[in-house]
């Protein structure tokens, strides 16, 4: 993803994107025709819709051809003591009728699920399962005699090339968002710094679909706050609508209710046009997981309910599990590339082959952290001299230094691909690390830490993480810190998989050799 501006300030919308307005009059005023700026989803829907059929026939007929070969195979039906049949390619394309079915009824093509989140991939599977069981059902109490293999065969392989080739159209969709297309037109309404903040946090992830247009705030506004965000200022709150027109947007985000009039949010809701034009309220809490929050209406008031973070033994079972499978068919598959490791180490310099290192871990217990040597032995003896000398990298709690000289020539191609963290599989298996967690903590580290920052021990540290996979030395302290208790708070056996995943790539294709 490019780090290019969200907007760029006073910049004339394409031809397609320029909105119209009807003189058309309701409610004795005249209402902006919106712009078809939402034909993208639209067409989008239609190609996800189009490869979904061209997948479920590829995969329903190739699964009946390979289960029964080009014969006429039939589907026995039984009534009371009559037998009727009917031919599996009939039966084929019911199927993949229904599944497409299943597919729309389900919202796997919803815009709001599409291209960031593992929600498109949950519903495609949830509807293919519902399907499914719908047919298993129906065809015990029917006495259909369907042959079971075939569907055993063509639910999981219908499932897997389903979100392979979501997944190419999201690696499409991403590049396009990058380059501010196929994205919301974003306005954002609320007080200075709460507009500054959310348009921030969407500029850091363009792949979410939003590009910011223009603001409102309360009064006139300061022209730092719209310079800092790099958007045009586009009215006050008073008059949202008429900045919907100027700034060609479709989406309408409240990011802070405190300083609008009473009743302004229902007002902008109402002057939004259904289907095309739409309202976001962004409340003012941050790095809570979707599953965390429910909105419950009571008396009339949409109840926004936060769970407090949850730590069950099951949980916790369930990461042990996965992470004592994974590290150990890991390090006898590795074993051979660790020998090899050790080698270049032992003959690159003096010292030892490993380096261990005191960190601070689960419940701030101190444990002996295992890692190939990268570093000449009296690094640590070195360290207070590099310290007083100008960084590049790192923050002010880590120090790192791109091009530190106590790293070896073998160590620096180590840390580059992250072979010298492979040890730490063998702490994995000793219970003292997890695969997935936040960064082990040196105790001269812990001393500096903020009251709140020791609930990052509330989990075992991890040979990697959010913090790892999310810019590792070119974040901030304040963002590392962010980012490790987001995963502590909101953690689950799919987030662990999806950063490892993002993990493998990271290390196959470098973009930070820092470490």
């Amino acid at each position: 993803m490019t780090n290019e501006r969200l907007a760029t300030p006073g910049a004339d919308p394409s031809p397609t994107d320029r909105p119209a307005v009807d003189t058309s009059k309701r409610d004795g005023a005249a209402r902006p025709t919106p712009a078809r700026r939402d034909d993208w989803r639209r067409r989008y829907a239609r190609r996800l819709a189009l490869t979904d059929l061209l997948v479920l026939v590829w995969v329903v007929y190739g699964t009946q051809i390979a289960w029964f070969g080009w014969g006429n195979a039939a589907v026995t039906m039984r009534e009371d003591s009559r037998i009727s049949e009917f031919s599996y390619w009939l039966f084929s394309a019911m199927l993949i009728a229904l599944w497409m079915w299943a597919l729309t009824l389900f919202d796997t093509r919803d815009h709001r699920v599409i291209g960031t989140g593992p929600t498109e991939y949950a519903r495609l599977a949830r509807a293919s399962f519902a399907l499914f069981g719908a047919i298993a059902i129906i065809a015990f109490l029917s006495r259909i005699d369907v042959a079971r293999g075939f569907l055993l065969l063509s639910l999981p392989a219908g499932i897997l090339v389903l979100v392979f080739v979501r997944w190419l159209w999201r690696q499409w969709l991403l590049a396009k968002r990058s380059a501010a297309q196929y994205s919301a037109r974003v306005l954002l309404v609320g007080s200075e710094q709460s507009v500054a903040q959310t348009a921030r946090e969407l500029l850091r992830a363009p792949g979410a679909g939003y590009v910011v247009v223009g603001v409102c705030v309360p009064s006139e506004p300061n022209p730092s706050v719209a310079q800092e965000i790099g958007v045009p200022a586009v009215g006050t709150v008073d008059a949202v609508e008429a900045a919907i027109v100027a700034s060609g947007a479709d989406t309408v985000i409240v990011t802070s209710t405190d300083d609008l009039p009473p009743d302004k949010v229902k007002q902008i809701s109402w002057g939004l046009e259904a289907g095309r034009q739409h309202l976001v309220l962004a409340p003012s809490i941050t790095d809570i997981a979707g599953p965390r929050i429910h909105t419950r209406p009571v008396a009339g008031l949409p109840l926004i309910h936060v769970e407090t973070p949850r730590f069950t033994r099951g949980q916790r079972l369930a990461k042990r599990l996965m992470d004592l499978a994974v590290a150990t068919v890991g390090l006898i598959v590795i074993s051979p590339l660790l020998a090899v490791l050790a080698l270049c180490v032992k003959f690159s310099s003096p010292g030892p082959i490993l380096f261990r290192q005191g960190r601070v871990g689960y419940r701030g217990e101190t444990f002996t952290m295992l890692k190939f040597r990268t570093m000449v032995s009296h690094a640590e003896q070195l360290l207070p001299e590099l310290g007083r000398q100008s960084r590049d990298t790192g923050n002010d709690v880590l120090f790192k230094m791109r091009n530190d000289p106590r790293v070896t020539r073998v160590g620096r191609v180590m840390r580059k691909y992250s072979l010298d963290e492979l040890p730490q599989l063998i702490n994995v298996i000793g219970g003292s690390m997890s695969l997935v967690g936040p960064r082990p903590s040196l105790p001269a580290e812990v001393d500096q830490y903020a009251d709140h920052v020791h609930r990052r021990f509330l989990a075992k540290p991890g040979i990697t993480g959010l913090w790892q996979v999310s810019g590792r030395s070119s974040l901030s302290w304040e963002d590392s810190v962010r980012l490790d208790l987001a995963y502590v708070e909101n953690w689950s056996l799919l987030t662990d998989l999806s950063i490892l995943a993002r993990t493998a790539r990271a290390a196959a294709f470098p973009g930070d050799s820092a470490h």
